[in-house]
C-alpha cells in the first residue's frame, strides 16, 4: 500500500542552510522508489495554522519510506533542514 511523507515548512530561518539541504535530497533518493507528488507549490490553507511550505512525497510503502528517511544520504541532510527551519514531517499510509 502507499504512503506518504509530508513535510510541512513552519518557517523558514536560514536560506543558505536551505539550499545546502535541498542540493543532497535528489542523490539520497538514488536506490528509493520515490516519487514528488508536490514541492513547495502553491498552497491555500484552508484551516489551522499557517505553513511556509510543504513537501509530498510518494513511496510503495511505509518501509520503503522509513528506508528513504533512515538511509545515511538523507540523514546527512537532516541537519541542513534542521538549521533551515521548523519543519514537521508526518509519514501516512494511503487508502
Amino acid at each position: 500500500m502507499a504512503a506518504y511523507m509530508v513535510f510541512i515548512r513552519k518557517s523558514l530561518n536560514d536560506a543558505a542552510a536551505m539550499e545546502t539541504y535541498s542540493a543532497q535530497v535528489p542523490g539520497s533518493f538514488a536506490g528509493h522508489a520515490v516519487k514528488p507528488l508536490a514541492v513547495y507549490g502553491a498552497m491555500e490553507v484552508l484551516e489551522g495554522g499557517g505553513s511556509d511550505g510543504v513537501v509530498i512525497a510518494e513511496f510503495p510503502t511505509m518501509d520503503e519510506a522509513r528506508a528513504w528517511y533512515r538511509s545515511p544520504a538523507y540523514q546527512m541532510a537532516i541537519p541542513d533542514r534542521m538549521r533551515a527551519g521548523e519543519y514537521q514531517v508526518i509519514l501516512v499510509e494511503g487508502v
